[in-house]
C-alpha cells in the first residue's frame, strides 16, 4: 500500500506567495526602525496595534498595580507552571558543566559555558494572551543566568494584559514592554533612542514576528525559527476518534495558518476523525480560526503499517508530535525528527505548552531536522580555553604546529609556534621554515 492523502492542505506554491507578502512588509518596517528609532516603533503600534501610551515600558509601579489585577488563584497557577519550567532547566543546567582536562604533560584544555549577556524575550498576546510563553523565553533565561533580560508583548484589546504580565515579572524580566509583532522584535534587535539592543532574541510569534527574526538573525542571535504552530498526530486503532480529532484541533485554534496532521494505519479512525472534526467544530469557541487551519492546512496521511508512518512523521519533521499507538516507546526511540513528542493518549501538546515543565518554543518548517527547541542551553554559549604550561611541552606541541601551518602554506601561522620552539627549547629554526622532526633534529 503506497501513502494515501485523504485530505490534503493548501499547495506549497500558495503558501511560498503568502511567505512572499510577509517578507516584504517586514523588511519595510525593519528598514523604517533602523532610520528612525522610537518614532517608527511608536507609529507602527499605532498603526498596527492601535497602541500608543507614553511609554511602552512598564514602571515598576504600573507592573504592581497590574499583577494586583490578577485572582490569587491565577497566580497560584502560573506559579506552579513557573516552577515546572524551572525545575526542568535547573537539571538541564546542571547537565552543562564546564570542563578542564589535560591531554598532554603541559596542555590544559577547557571550557566555560556562559549566558548570554542580554536577551529580548517576545510574549505574543494580540490574539490569545500567551502567559505560558513567559515561562518558557523569561524563567529559563533567568535559570541560565542571563543577567539582562528584555521582555515584550502586544497590548491585548488595547491595552497590557495582567497575567501576561505578572508570568513576565515573576519569570525574573527586568525591563517589560507593551510592544507587539515586528515593531517589538526590531527594537530589540536593533536598538532604539530608548531600548538598548539585546544580543540575542527568543519567543514564538506570528509569520510576521518570524520573518523578522530571520532577516535580523546573524545581527543577533535568535532561539529558532519558530513559525505557526504545527501539530501531528500518530495513531493506530488502540485510540478513537474523539481524541485525535481534539488533539488536532486544540493546536489548530492557534492561528488560521496552522497545520494539523493525523498520520495513521487505520481507514476506519482516519474517517471518524473527519467526521468528529466536522462535529467538534461546530460547537467549539474558537472554530473561526481552527476552522480555517483545517480547511486550508489540515491532512489525514493513511499508511499502510508503522514503519511507513514513522518515514512519514519523520520526514514532515512537525513541531508538536502526539503519539497514541500500541509501540509509542518504539516511536520515540526511532523518531528524529520533530519539536517535542507527546507520548501516549494521557498526555497531550496542551501539556507542554502550559504547564508540564519541557519549553513549548519549538522548530517549525522542518527545522526538527537540524535543531531542537529552546531550552536553557540556547541561552548558553559555550566557550573554549587553552593553556600550555611548560617548556618541553610549548616546544611539542610548537614543533607539530610549525610543520602542520607550513604543509598549508601560512608562514605566519608557523612562525607563532617557531619562535616559542626557539625560546622555550633553544632549538635554532631558519625563519620561515618548518619544525624539522626530533629524529632528524638530534
Amino acid at each position: 500500500m503506497t501513502v494515501e492523502h485523504l485530505k490534503r492542505g493548501k499547495p506549497q506554491a500558495d503558501r511560498g506567495e503568502d511567505d512572499a507578502k510577509v517578507r516584504a512588509v517586514v523588511e519595510d518596517a525593519l528598514k523604517r526602525i533602523e532610520s528612525r528609532g522610537d518614532a517608527a516603533v511608536r507609529e507602527l503600534s499605532e498603526k498596527l496595534d492601535s497602541y500608543g501610551p507614553p511609554s511602552f515600558r512598564l514602571s515598576r509601579d504600573e507592573i504592581d498595580a497590574l499583577i494586583a489585577r490578577v485572582p490569587d488563584r491565577d497566580i497560584e497557577d502560573i506559579r506552579f507552571a513557573q516552577d515546572q519550567v524551572r525545575n526542568f532547566a535547573r537539571a538541564q543546567r546542571d547537565s552543562m558543566l564546564d570542563i578542564e582536562i589535560e591531554p598532554l604533560p603541559g596542555v590544559i584544555l577547557g571550557h566555560r559555558n556562559i549566558p548570554v549577556q542580554s536577551v529580548g524575550c517576545y510574549v505574543p498576546a494580540g490574539k490569545f494572551p500567551m502567559v505560558a510563553s513567559a515561562h518558557m523565553s523569561v524563567a529559563t533565561a533567568a535559570v541560565a543566568g542571563v543577567p539582562h533580560i528584555l521582555a515584550c508583548t502586544s497590548p491585548f484589546q488595547g491595552a497590557p494584559n495582567p497575567a501576561v504580565i505578572a508570568a513576565m515579572h515573576l519569570g525574573g524580566a527586568h525591563e517589560i514592554y507593551v510592544l507587539g509583532g515586528i515593531q517589538a522584535v526590531g527594537a530589540m534587535a536593533i536598538g532604539t533612542e530608548t531600548i538598548d539592543p539585546v544580543d540575542m532574541l527568543v519567543g514564538p510569534g506570528n509569520a510576521y514576528v518570524a520573518e523578522a527574526k530571520r532577516q535580523l538573525y546573524g545581527r543577533v542571535g535568535i532561539d529558532l525559527f519558530a513559525g505557526p504552530t504545527e501539530t501531528m498526530v500518530i495513531a493506530d486503532d488502540t485510540v478513537d476518534a474523539e481524541l485525535c480529532a481534539t488533539d488536532l484541533l486544540g493546536q489548530a485554534e492557534h492561528g488560521y495558518n496552522s497545520p494539523a496532521v493525523l498520520v495513521t494505519n487505520s481507514r476506519r479512525l482516519a474517517e471518524g476523525t473527519m467526521a468528529e472534526i466536522d462535529r467538534l467544530l461546530k460547537i467549539l469557541p474558537t472554530a473561526d480560526t481552527a476552522g480555517v487551519s483545517w480547511r486550508d492546512y489540515g491532512e489525514i496521511i493513511l499508511c499502510a503499517d508503522h514503519d511507513e508512518m514513522l518515514r512519514v512523521a519523520n520526514d514532515i519533521a512537525s513541531e508538536h508530535v502526539q503519539v497514541m499507538t500500541d509501540r509509542d516507546d518504539w516511536y520515540l526511540a526511532n523518531m528524529h525528527s520533530y519539536g517535542a513528542l507527546f507520548l501516549g493518549a494521557r498526555t497531550n501538546v496542551a501539556n507542554g505548552d502550559k504547564v508540564i515543565g519541557t519549553n513549548h518554543t519549538l522548530p517549525t518548517r522542518k527545522a526538527g531536522r537540524y535543531t531542537g527547541g529552546l531550552w536553557v542551553g540556547k541561552f548558553l554559549k559555550t566557550h573554549s580555553y587553552q593553556k600550555v604550561t611548560t617548556d618541553e611541552a610549548a616546544v611539542m606541541i610548537g614543533e607539530y604546529c610549525s610543520r602542520l601551518c607550513m604543509l598549508e602554506g601560512f608562514v605566519g601561522h608557523a612562525e607563532q609556534a617557531n619562535v616559542r620552539v626557539r625560546r622555550y627549547g633553544g632549538r635554532n629554526i631558519p625563519y620561515g621554515t618548518a619544525a624539522p622532526w626530533r629524529e632528524a633534529a638530534e
